[in-house]
């Protein structure tokens, strides 16, 4: 295929929607899980980040391919070989990516496929449910810290079984693989940018900054694997990855119910969140003090809003119409979805408009 026809199909690809119940059944079911499971088996099998390799190689080979057309052909049908390869290596690495995962930004939404309504979820009904994170936490706290947190580069069995749990509830295929947490080349710029982690969207890994306090890395990491599960959207991702916490080891507990808090407490204001917040016990208020604390000792102000700009950009092009504001759905999810018993979420028939 010529670069010309491959620049064609990718503009193609990006601009053209697809149905959003045809990408469920047939990609986010079926064909995505047959990719996820292999591919994350073998990137698991390695501590270094297959998408560091990649990130490293291609501008080499690139630039090795573009000296050696310029030796051979001259500058200007070197440079023009070089703007060919480019188009040709531009569209062949998108269309990667919508095979390997992206077309999950495409798929049935949470709202859609939860029994949600979003009129309940009132300022009475955040606070009451921030006010239940806070006596999770105070609860799970002396636990939690005295059986301490795993290996930050070994996957937790007990937080994986969490995982596996939530997928089942939400009818996720159960083939879906968790990833080993991985720190990456770009590890500068998450720690700068305040990025938590991040899913390589074409070797499925699992990738985490390595400045995250212990008792932070399970809500990370199942946010994570949320997205490794084809969950694309950030605020949907996040759910999944509360639920996951939640069904896991009582540190892992801790880690969930901790950031539901701060994601809670973030969308109250005034007397409710000063309320709500004075019933944190010591324990947990110092471990969210150091969070703070992390944040305030590594992230540039400059490079985070930079990142996030552009970040948003890409949330949009892929149909994320909220961009980087998707994050606070999980509290609209938290508070408005109907729950069983021990948290398991009630689903909607998604045949039913």
């Amino acid at each position: 295929m010529t670069a010309a026809a491959l620049g064609a199909t990718a503009a193609c690809a990006a601009l053209v929607p697809w149905p959003s119940s045809d990408v469920e059944l047939l990609y986010s079911a079926r064909l995505y899980p047959a990719i996820q499971a292999p591919l994350t088996r073998l990137s698991n099998a390695t501590a270094t980040a297959w998408f560091d390799v990649l990130i490293a190689a291609a501008p080499i080979l690139f630039a090795i391919l573009l000296i050696v057309d310029v030796a051979r052909r001259g500058w200007i049908r070197g440079v023009l070989l070089a703007v060919i390869r480019l188009v040709t290596w531009c569209a062949v690495i998108y269309l990667a990516f919508l095979v390997a995962w992206g077309l999950n930004y495409q798929r049935v939404p949470m709202t859609r496929r939860l029994q949600y309504d979003g009129l309940t979820v009132t300022p009475d009904v955040v606070r009451r449910l921030a006010t239940t994170s806070v006596i999770a936490a105070n609860r799970l706290y002396a636990g939690a810290h005295a059986a301490g947190w795993d290996d930050a580069r070994e996957i937790d069995s007990a937080l994986a079984s969490g995982f596996a749990r939530v997928l089942a509830d939400l009818h996720v295929p159960s083939t879906i693989v968790a990833g080993r947490p991985k720190v990456t080349v770009l590890d500068w710029y998450f720690r700068r940018a305040g990025v938590s982690g991040m899913t390589d969207p074409f070797f499925l890994e699992t990738l985490v900054s390595s400045d995250l306090l212990p008792f932070e890395r399970p809500a990370v990491v199942a946010h994570e694997w949320s997205h490794l599960a084809g969950i694309a959207d950030e605020g949907d991702a996040s759910f999944v990855g509360w639920l996951a916490c939640i069904h896991g080891s009582p540190p892992d507990q801790y880690s969930g119910w901790l950031f539901l808090y701060g994601e809670l407490a973030g969308s109250l204001r005034g007397p409710a969140r000063a309320d709500v917040a004075a019933k944190l016990d010591r324990g947990p208020r110092e471990d969210l003090q150091q969070v703070r604390e992390r944040i305030m000792r590594n992230v540039s102000r400059r490079v985070a809003a930079a990142g996030w700009r552009v970040y948003d950009s890409y949330l949009k092009a892929n149909r994320v119409e909220a961009g980087a504001a998707s994050y606070a759905q999980v509290v609209r999810l938290a508070a408005g979805t109907t729950f069983g018993d021990d948290w398991r979420p009630a689903l909607r028939d998604l045949r039913q408009p």
